[in-house]
């Protein structure tokens, strides 16, 4: 007996493209770094309250670098967004075929609120 036509293996895996498959690994980025941020935020303020280490103020002013800042707001944002278009698409499934243009509705969103988010942090940057 063979598989036939079918290929077994790694084909699975194979990246196929198109805008949902990136909001698919964004969305699994943004969740990490989002853990990452929440696990480091406990640790930082477990270290300055119990030890008042040196490592928590470490922490503190990786926190407050812009390019982390921006990077925290892009997870908050897309993450949030992505999952309002998946829960979206999952209450009403007649709304699956128009998985890509929800996808398409949520950048057209997405974009213009970070870009306002990162114009307001660079002018706190600038500022002060």
């Amino acid at each position: 007996m063979s598989a036939g036509s079918r290929s077994v293996g790694l084909e699975g895996l194979r990246y196929r493209g198109g805008a949902t498959m990136w909001s698919w690994m964004l969305h699994r980025i943004s969740g990490v770094g989002l853990i990452v941020f929440v696990a480091m935020h406990v640790v930082s303020a477990f270290l300055l309250q119990n030890l008042g280490s040196d490592v928590g103020k470490i922490y503190n002013s990786v926190f407050e670098s812009w390019a982390f800042q921006s990077f925290i707001y892009f997870c908050v944002i897309f993450h949030a967004l992505n999952g309002a278009r998946i829960i979206v698409l999952d209450t009403w499934p007649k709304l699956l075929p128009y998985q890509r243009e929800a996808t398409w509705l949520q950048w057209l969103i997405f974009i213009p609120v970070y870009g306002l988010t990162l114009l307001i942090l660079i002018q706190r940057g600038l500022g002060g």
